[in-house]
């Protein structure tokens, strides 16, 4: 198995076994959803069946430089203006921009290298009635911006000569950017920048966003990110069956459990935790998330020798000790027990690692956290063979890399995360300021709600009961996994730097309400 997914432990070389990568079924994408991702290949054949829909290919670039220019004009007063116009389509992109704010009176210049443009870029070359220069590092200190129309999307490679040179005096110069499409030099799947990479405040897109606008480093280069209208057709748009979503409240909204009159706390599910007998901490947050979330009952099953510990600081949470090797099948197996999370504060032992076993046999919905998926290191098959689609991995980067191994390239964070968690057919949460959330069928969504200040002690943990509470009242695992990532950072929005986890629990309420009255 671990051979097939191309990891690294040499322990496991000799047990794997041939596994095939299950297909995507034609359901699973989000449509032509306003916060679906575009991947490169995807914009391309979008422009593609427009163009074989009717729309001339100017037309389709002179609405997309008409937008572009419409956004900066609603922001910027007219100020001096320089547009790196590079060789191809985004360059074309660059002279409709120019033409419509030199119309606007603004004062602007096109730089472009000797180059011979051929159809719509040629068009729009045509089309702009300004000055046209070559690249002059002189021409940077009069300008009040800059937009920058060099590559976009189109770039898979690193940025050469005499470009790289331009990207790098424009990065320099302090000057506002404006990038169109995508920062020149950042790659618009993975977020990755290839040698160096244009520094903008402000990234106009078409249609919708890019993977790499939201994937880091790629979302500091790009600064805001917009998405302007241009006119695509939505059938087209539909049938590229996007897989990929930016997390946004719009997606699952309608999915947030409801509190009816008649219901009792049993219809809201029972959430068993395992708790820690040293470090009860990470339960104890954890278990507050749950209920805060809305689980009718929390469970956390520890030691019998914590046991005190958790139940004299935790008045509505039900504390079982455990004393016997049996007693952990017994709370696994209740049939009260809606969802199960294992690991904070767990202690990294052989015996967890039986646990979390016993555990995934059950079939409930189940969280693994920080602990619960260390312990399996030295032996990730044993984890992989039992996973289930219903089974959230909620890792960092380092735990990622040490449970699939330290070869598993991170720059491409979106595509390495979707494909582990189809090879292995659970849902994965690889954590961090651009949280990526994968789910078996092939979908993701990428988390952009984080403020830096989440990087605390305990956070995890939070985030961690989160999703068991609403795994534990019976929402869909993919989808119970985006809502709580959301409503992680949301409430995170609420605080500053020197935010502590305690914090985050105690504003979920209200963020969750915020969701549910939209809804």
């Amino acid at each position: 198995l671990c051979e097939s997914l191309g990891l690294c432990h040499s322990a496991c070389m000799n047990q794997a076994a041939p596994m095939i990568e299950p297909a995507i079924p034609a359901s699973a994408h989000f449509g032509a959803s306003s916060h679906c991702l575009l991947t490169q290949a995807q914009a391309a054949e979008l422009d593609r069946l427009t163009i074989a829909f009717g729309m001339d290919a100017f037309t389709l670039m002179e609405r997309a430089g008409q937008a572009v220019a419409a956004i900066i004009a609603e922001r910027y007063q007219p100020m001096p203006c320089l547009i790196l116009c590079g060789p191809g389509n985004n360059g074309g992109d660059g002279f409709v921009v120019a033409e419509y704010l030199r119309r606007a009176d603004w004062d602007v210049v096109c730089v472009t290298e000797p180059v011979e443009r051929t159809g719509a870029a040629q068009q729009a070359q045509q089309f702009f009635q300004g000055i046209v220069t070559g690249w002059d590092a002189g021409l940077l200190e009069p300008a009040g911006l800059i937009v920058d129309a060099l590559f976009g999307i189109g770039l898979d490679r690193p940025l050469a000569m005499p470009y790289s040179a331009i990207v790098n005096a424009v990065n320099q110069s302090g000057v506002p950017v404006v990038a169109v499409d995508l920062p020149s030099g950042v790659h618009g799947d993975s977020g990755a920048v290839m040698g160096t990479a244009i520094k903008a405040v402000l990234t106009i897109t078409f249609t919708r966003k890019k993977p790499g606008l939201l994937l880091l480093p790629g979302r500091d280069h790009a600064g805001e990110a917009v998405a302007a209208p241009i006119g695509m057709d939505e059938d087209a748009l539909q049938s590229l069956a996007p897989l990929y979503a930016e997390n946004h409240s719009s997606l699952w909204q309608n999915l947030l459990p409801r509190f009816t009159a008649g219901q009792h706390k049993y219809h809201h599910g029972h959430a068993l935790i395992l708790g820690g007998g040293v470090m009860t901490g990470a339960a104890r947050l954890a278990a507050r998330s749950a209920q805060r979330t809305g689980a009718g009952l929390v469970t956390i099953a520890a030691p019998s020798y914590a046991t005190l510990i958790y139940a004299s600081n935790l008045d509505s949470v039900l504390v079982n000790g455990l004393a016997h090797e049996d007693d952990w099948s017994q709370a696994i197996n209740d049939p009260s027990k809606t969802a199960l999370l294992l690991g904070p504060g767990a202690g990294i032992s052989e015996t967890l690692q039986q646990m979390v076993l016993m555990a995934l046999e059950t079939g409930k919905p189940t969280v693994l956290d920080a602990d619960a998926l260390t312990c399996f290191t030295e032996a990730p098959e044993r984890l992989f063979k039992v996973l289930r689609p219903n089974t959230v991995l909620t890792p960092h980067s380092g735990e990622f890399m040490r449970l699939f191994g330290p070869q598993q390239e991170l720059s491409d964070k979106i595509g390495v995360v979707t494909r582990m968690a189809r090879m292995l057919q659970c849902i994965i949460l690889l954590k961090g300021a651009d949280t990526v959330i994968a789910a078996p069928d092939g979908r993701a969504v990428v988390n952009t709600n984080a403020p830096a200040w989440l990087a605390t002690a305990g956070s995890g943990d939070v985030l961690a009961g989160i999703i068991t509470g609403f795994l534990a009242q019976g929402v869909e695992p993919f989808m119970a996994t985006c809502i709580a990532a959301w409503l992680h950072g949301a409430a995170a929005q609420q605080f500053s730097p020197g935010m502590i986890a305690e914090d985050l629990i105690a504003s979920l309420p209200e963020t969750l309400a915020h969701c549910t009255n939209q809804a």
